[in-house]
Order: structure tokens, then sequence, then C-alpha cells
């Protein structure tokens, strides 16, 4: 699930510098160039730039349209071209005086944004039967954009990385959004138009981190994060100061740490166990130490550094080398950084922070998933002196908190897990492209947090619809089912977050779902089956987008009532009758009291529509669950082989 992150974030603040274009000649937007596909039947929106003042014409397809723009004094022009239907290719052409550019095959017709994490990421190599798949993606009317992935802390007029237009084929599919080729492959068989696909994902993001900050702000929860990702900005070693404050009140707000426990401090008396970490460090999974062999969660770490005068009256940075996946870290008990992602970490120190004599350089690491630990290399970690001499960092010590220690606070300006980033650097310049739909498959990095999840996942829909248009369709793939399977009614936050993504999809018209939890892995979380979730996809845009008369998802629970001694649910959008898998009745229904863990399982039979749970005697059942866990057994479909989805609804 976690990506290796592209960016140090220490110079995270450098991205959103862009460079004049006042001298540039003209030219065509990247996003506008060779093999472009362009919206139908909206306004065309086409944008480059050139001399500051000068008067531009645009054309597309000769005299099929045509309009006319001026340069701004920022060397940027914008032309707006009226409607076309589906079509091409075409030429783009740009005049201004003397100066002509232009993009060939270009196409009109419908284009899809592909955001999310790493299963909207997950390439077309790594699914099923991919050297079929591969021998076959040429499709010339598909066309492929990739966004490289590169975060911002404000918003930027165009990308870092100028993206380009391909052609689907053997080479470029390979690496394209499997869920969004295969989703477009699908949809083409009843909406024969040319389709653009447009890949903005990133391993391991958080959708804080796809959100702009008026969307954020409406939720009253990230004032003190934004402030200082706004003086991150122009400040980011005072920035970086002020998010330890924040991060070092949640320390020791924690439950079990007592006061005087401040780890970073060289001043405060060592608490905790501490014990020599090897000197290799690497991965703490592979230490042969029993109780770090399978552990998530968070690790101290603490070298002493010595100095002379001379040494410490120079510029200076530190050096931790890689980590994974989350480092905080300070000198001498000031906070100098923190990053998101494998790369590694060297952070400016500020003046008269070092001292001659000991210096303590103090690292907390965050893992949630597989290796972690300060994974180096040794000879990688060092306090780098202006005069460009190295003094090692060694003998580490470690501190390891408790498994189920609460995650800390993210630093806003992190790449995949902060706040605004990704929207920043991958979203926001695509401002001025049209739209048929959204496609978001996220969700994963934010099981902790299910209730405020679907409210983050309103806010993120209102927001592509505030950029992109007011009746942009948001298709969301619920999440697929990955962990070990249950043998009792749990708890989950999967199962939860899933229960969120269908009542925001539920709730609104042009929002649809694409159920994936019975095409998941157990022992992966990125399942290789983005066939059978890009016909699901389809299938919802067929529904939502264009209208078609047919049941989008699959079987959904409509009400849950009592009937004698019986709880009776009742199905909608249900296609040639209800079915069980495997058995003569279907498993994975359960019946809940009003107080936690209070869900059985419960028998149940087929009914037409209906599903007839028995009703234990005695018990007070206020409400229904099916499919809830991380890795559910679940056995409803429809005739047609669409499942039953997982929800929670009221039993009235």
């Amino acid at each position: 699930m976690l990506n290796r992150t592209r960016l140090a974030s220490s110079l995270l603040w450098l991205a959103f510098v862009a460079l004049p274009a006042s001298a540039a000649p003209l030219a065509l937007d990247p996003l506008f160039g060779d093999h472009a596909v362009l919206q139908r039947d909206a306004p065309l929106r086409i944008r480059g730039q050139g001399q500051p003042r000068a008067e531009v014409v645009v054309q597309l397809g000769g005299q099929q349209a045509q309009a006319q723009a001026r340069v701004g004094a920022d060397g940027r022009w914008l032309a707006t071209l009226p409607p076309l239907a589906a079509g091409g290719p075409y030429t783009l052409a740009v005049r201004s005086g003397q100066e002509r550019a232009q993009a060939q095959d270009v196409l009109i017709g419908d284009v899809w944004l592909c955001s999310g994490q790493s299963n909207m990421e997950l390439q077309v190599h790594r699914t099923l039967d991919s050297r079929s798949e591969l021998l076959n993606a040429k499709h010339d009317d598909i066309r492929l954009l990739t966004v490289k992935q590169e975060a911002s802390v404000v918003p930027r007029e165009e990308f870092a990385t100028a993206p380009a237009w391909q052609r689907s084929d053997t080479d470029s599919v390979r690496d394209f959004s499997a869920a969004c080729y295969y989703f477009a492959r699908e949809l083409k068989q009843t909406v024969d138009v040319p389709m653009g696909l447009i890949n903005a994902s990133w391993g391991g993001s958080r959708i804080q981190a796809w959100m702009r900050g008026n969307a954020l702000a409406k939720t009253g929860l990230y004032r003190d994060q934004q402030a200082v990702l706004a003086r991150y900005a122009k400040q980011p070693q005072q920035a970086a100061a002020q998010w330890g404050g924040i991060w070092q009140d949640w320390w020791q707000r924690q439950p079990g740490i007592v006061a005087g426990d401040q780890p970073w401090d060289p001043r405060a008396a060592p608490q905790g166990k501490w014990a020599q970490a090897p000197a290799a460090l690497g991965a703490w999974e592979h230490w042969g130490v029993p109780a770090l062999a399978d552990f998530n969660g968070m690790v101290w770490f603490r070298s002493h550094v010595k100095l002379t005068a001379a040494q410490a009256a120079q510029a200076a940075s530190v050096a931790i080398g890689s980590a994974d996946e989350i480092d905080m870290t300070w000198v001498n008990g000031r906070a100098v950084g923190s990053t998101y992602g494998g790369d590694p970490r060297q952070y400016t120190l500020p003046a008269g922070l070092l001292h001659e004599g000991d210096n303590l350089v103090t690292v907390s690491v965050l893992d949630t998933y597989r290796d972690g630990g300060l994974t180096g290399p040794p000879e990688a970690q060092a306090v780098i002196l202006a005069d460009g001499s190295r003094v090692p960092l060694a003998g580490w010590e470690y501190r390891a908190m408790p498994e189920h220690f609460d995650a800390p606070p993210r630093a806003p300006w992190q790449s995949a897990a902060g706040l605004t980033t990704l929207y920043n650097g991958m979203v926001a310049p695509l401002r001025d492209v049209g739209l048929r739909g959204a496609l978001w498959y996220q969700g994963e990095s934010n099981t902790t947090e299910p209730a405020l999840y679907g409210k983050l996942l309103r806010l993120y829909r209102e927001d592509l619809r505030r950029q992109f248009g007011k009746d942009l369709p948001l298709l969301v793939v619920q999440l697929a089912g990955f962990g070990a399977p249950v043998s009792q009614p749990v708890e989950s936050g999967s199962a939860a977050l899933r229960d969120q993504q269908r009542r925001v999809a539920a709730e609104d018209p042009k929002s649809g779902l694409a159920v994936a939890v019975d095409i998941g892995e157990r022992s992966d979380i990125h399942p290789a089956n983005k066939q059978e979730l890009g016909r699901r996809l389809a299938r919802a845009a067929r529904h939502v987008v264009f209208g078609e008369r047919l049941a989008p998802s699959g079987p959904v629970a409509a009400a849950a009532m009592r009937e004698g001694g019986a709880v009776i649910v009742r199905f909608d959008d249900v296609e040639q009758g209800l079915v069980a898998y495997g058995a003569a009745y279907p498993i994975g229904f359960e019946l809940c009291g009003a107080a936690a863990g209070s869900c059985r399982y419960a028998d149940a039979r087929i009914d037409g529509a209906r599903v007839s749970l028995a009703l234990p005697a005695g018990m007070d059942a206020t409400r229904v669950r099916y499919c809830w866990a991380d890795s559910p057994v679940c056995t409803l479909y429809d005739g047609n082989g669409l499942p039953a989805g997982p929800f929670e609804i009221p039993l009235h």
C-alpha cells in the first residue's frame, strides 16, 4: 500500500516555484499537445504561453473551431473554443504574429480523471494475464496521460514536470493505471468515442493530501496544521520547529507518557527502555528481536555526535539516510524536519543550533506496513558541515513504543501523507481540462478514521465539482477485501470505511459505486483482478453518466424490518433474482444490538428480492450488517454475477 515517495519533504517547499514565462516562445501547454483528447460537447479551454500582450489565434481542425486570446503580463494565454462532437484526429494550431505552434493527432471524446492511492496506481503489467493484455493493448482512440508524482505546498499553475499524452499500445499501457485502462476499454464497448485517461495517483496517499485547502478548512479540524503549512512555503525551518511543538504536545497527551518523558530533549532525564541498535540498522523486523519481528508502530532512535567549536560554528545539515515510512527528526531538542516515504532525509539546521561538545540527534520513525526503520545506509547518516566534512552518526539506540500506541500527527507538508500537497502538485494544474467524470480508488490509508472519511469524501467530491463543473460524476471504488478471515463478528475500520463510501455514493445521483470486496486478496492489498474492477466501474458509468437503465453495482440493501420472528432485508437493483454462491443460503449477515460487540451471525435464506434472517430469541436487534470484516466471506449475488456490497443499516 505504501509507495516510496519521489520527494524529500525537506526540499518540497521548492516545488511551488514557477519559472517566469515572460520570455517564452509561443507554445501550447503539454496538456493540449500531440495525441491529446479534449472533452466533447463542452467549451474547449486551451492554454499556453507566449510573448506578453501578444494576440493569439487558436484553430482546431482548420476552420472547424477558432478563437482569439491575448497573452497576459505573466506570459500565459487562455482561449475558449466552441463545443465539438466526438471526432478527429485534428491538428490544433496556434499563431501569434510570425510565431507558430501546433499539436498533431488531437481527438475529441471523453476525458476521465483517475486518482487515488496504490490500487489506482497499480500498473497493467501487475494484473491477471498481463502478457496477453499487453500484447493486445493497441487502441488508437484510447490515450493515456500520467501525471508525475510531485507534491507542492501551494497550488501550482503548471506541472513541475510536463506530462505527455500517449496512444494506447504495449509500451505505454505497461506502466499505466490498470483500473483506469480496463475501465475505458470496457466502456468503449457501449460508448464508442475516443477516451482520454489522466492518471494522477500516489501509493499510500491519504484523502487529505488530494483536497484543496478551502475544502479541508470546512472540517474545522486542520486549522493549526494549515497555518504551519502556509508558513512552510516561506520559512521551512521555522515551520518545522513550530510543527515540532504541535507534535510534542500530542506526545505528552498520550496514555502512559509521564511528565518529563521528552526523548528529543537532551536536558530531559531518559525514560523508558533504550537498547543498542545494530550498527547496520536497516528494517527492525530483521534485527532478530522477537518483539520487533512483525512490528508496525513507532520506534525512537537517538545518536550522540561530538563537535569541536570550529565545527559547531559552521552552517550544517543533518542526514539520517532513508527511513520507512515517516520520520520526525530533532537536533538538540529542536524539530528540524519530517518526511513521508523512503527517500534519504537531509535537513538544513538553523544557525546556532549545534554547539561544542555533545549534540543529540533524535528520530521518531512510524511504520504502518511491512518493513520499517532507519534503513540507511549507515554511511549516509551524518552531520554535514559547510566545508564538506562529515561527522558520522553512529552508536544508535532505540526505544519501541507499544504496538497499540496511537499514530502521531503527520506533518502537513508531507507528500502523500500531508494536507493539500497532492492536489496542489498533481490536480490544480489540470484546471482548464474538461472532464466527463472522475474515478476514485482510495481509502486504505484512512481506515483508522472511517466516520471522518465520509465527511472528507463529500468535501472532495464537492471540491472536484468546483474545479471541473458542478455536475461532474464521481465513480468510487469500494475497498477490496484484505486481511485474515474471521470466525466471529468483529469491528473493522475497513468495513466501516466501505460503508461510508456506500453512503456517500448513494446520496448523490451523479455518484456511482463499484463493489470490490469480493475480488480482493487476503494476503495482498493490491488485488490483481483489475479487469473485473474495470467492468464494474464501466457499468456504474453507463448508469450514472450515460443514463442507461441497469443496476449499476449489484443488489443494494434498501430497508430492514421485523416480520414475526424474523428480520427481513429488502434489496433494490436486483437483476435475475438473488442467488447464494456455494450453499443454499447466503452467509455474511449479522444482527446487532445498540452496543458495540453485540453482533451475531444470522442464519439467512433468500425469498425473492428479500433475505430473511432468523432473529434469536430474546435478542433486541437494532441494526443489520453484511460482509463486515477486513476480509469478509460474503456470498450474496444477483443473477448477473454482481455482488451485494457491504452495508450496515438500521432495523425498523
